[in-house]
C-alpha cells in the first residue's frame, strides 16, 4: 500500500508531487483502487476530478471515498461524485470571494497590506558610500531592490 500526500499544497492545484507520482503509478500499473479520505483532498475544481477521475478509470483504477461512502465504479457512486465534487468547487470559489472582499475592504479602510518594509539607520548606510547597489544588499543581507530604495531614501548614500 502506497500512500500519496501533497502537505501544504492546495487542492485546488492540477498539478501536485504527489498527485503526479500517483498518476505516474498508475500508468505503470502499480495501483487497481485509489482510495481517498474525502473527494476535496484529491481535488477542488469539478473538472479536474472529473478528468482525473476518467483517467484513473480508463487506467482500470478503481476510486473509493470514504468519508462520503462514493464508490466511482457504480452509477450510483459516480453521480455522488459530481455533486460533492461540485459542492467542493462551490465552496472553493465562497472562500475565494470572501478572501478578495476583505482585502478590498483592508484597502478602503487604509490598512496596508504586506510585509512591513525594512528600515535601517541613515548612519549604517552611510558607512557604505561608495559601494554598489549589488555590494551594499549584499553586505546587509537585503534584496537590491530595497537597498536601491535605501539608496533613493538616503539621498545617494551608497552611489
Amino acid at each position: 500500500m502506497q500512500e500519496y500526500v501533497d502537505k501544504g499544497v492546495s487542492g485546488a492545484k492540477d498539478r501536485r508531487p504527489a498527485l503526479d507520482a500517483l498518476l505516474n503509478d498508475a500508468k505503470r500499473r502499480k495501483l487497481d483502487v485509489l482510495v481517498c479520505w474525502r473527494l476535496d483532498r484529491l481535488g477542488r475544481s469539478l473538472k479536474h476530478l472529473i478528468t482525473l477521475l476518467d483517467e484513473l478509470q480508463a487506467l482500470g483504477v478503481a476510486f473509493v471515498s470514504l468519508a462520503e461512502g462514493i464508490d466511482a465504479t457504480t452509477p450510483a457512486g459516480k453521480l455522488q461524485m459530481h455533486i460533492l465534487g461540485a459542492i467542493a468547487e462551490f465552496e472553493r470559489e465562497r472562500i475565494r470571494e470572501r478572501v478578495l472582499a476583505g482585502l478590498q475592504r483592508a484597502k478602503r479602510q487604509g490598512t496596508k497590506l504586506g510585509r512591513p518594509r525594512s528600515r535601517i539607520p541613515t548612519e549604517r548606510l552611510t558607512e557604505l558610500r561608495g559601494l554598489t547597489v549589488r555590494d551594499v544588499a549584499e553586505r546587509l543581507g537585503v534584496s537590491r531592490s530595497t537597498a536601491h530604495r535605501w539608496r533613493v531614501m538616503a539621498n545617494g548614500v551608497a552611489s
